[in-house]
């Protein structure tokens, strides 16, 4: 990992990976409306400051590193990019089958069949590995510093959709 990473745009580059995010999350929105609806927040939960404030910081960081991600190079044919391959297979396993389990739970029941037997929020957690296998696979600290702030304001969200669940 160098100080300062290679800045060019390329089509080797890390958007490889950074690229499904963007195509789950518009397929979602074109297979299904209500289930695209149903993965956001809902309209009725309240968002404490916090929360709206890592919203506010935490898209524009996904916008970021998405065009980031454009020119940053991997490091094809290095033990990085093999182990950011390996975590990318990983969270996109993870990402499948968490949007199968949760798109066959009723609307008014909980998901907790499948993956999310595991974990509560596999998505978010395959997010955060998408994000890690970038910042590795390209060996990019300023990528790795990303995904720790992503994780850090993403807490906020998990924290107040999980007060909302418990309340309902």
């Amino acid at each position: 990992m160098s100080l300062l990473p290679a800045f060019e745009i390329g089509l080797w580059n890390a958007w490889i990976f950074m690229i499904w995010l963007v195509i789950q999350n518009f397929g979602i929105r074109l297979l299904s409306k209500e289930l695209y609806q149903r993965m956001g927040e809902p309209p009725d939960m309240k968002a404490t400051y916090a929360h709206r404030i890592a919203g506010y910081i935490s898209m524009p960081l996904w916008l970021l590193t998405t065009a980031y991600s454009i020119f940053l190079p991997l490091q094809l044919d290095t033990i990085w990019f093999y182990i950011g391959l390996a975590v990318f297979l990983l969270s996109l396993i993870m990402n499948i089958f968490a949007i199968f389990n949760f798109a066959a739970t009723p609307m008014n029941k909980p998901v907790t069949k499948g993956i999310y037997r595991y974990s509560r929020h596999p998505g978010y957690v395959a997010i955060l590995l998408t994000y890690l296998s970038v910042g590795i696979a390209s060996a990019s600290w300023i990528f790795l510093l990303a995904v720790i702030i992503w994780a850090v304001l993403v807490n906020f969200s998990v924290t107040d959709e999980e007060r909302y669940c418990l309340e309902k």
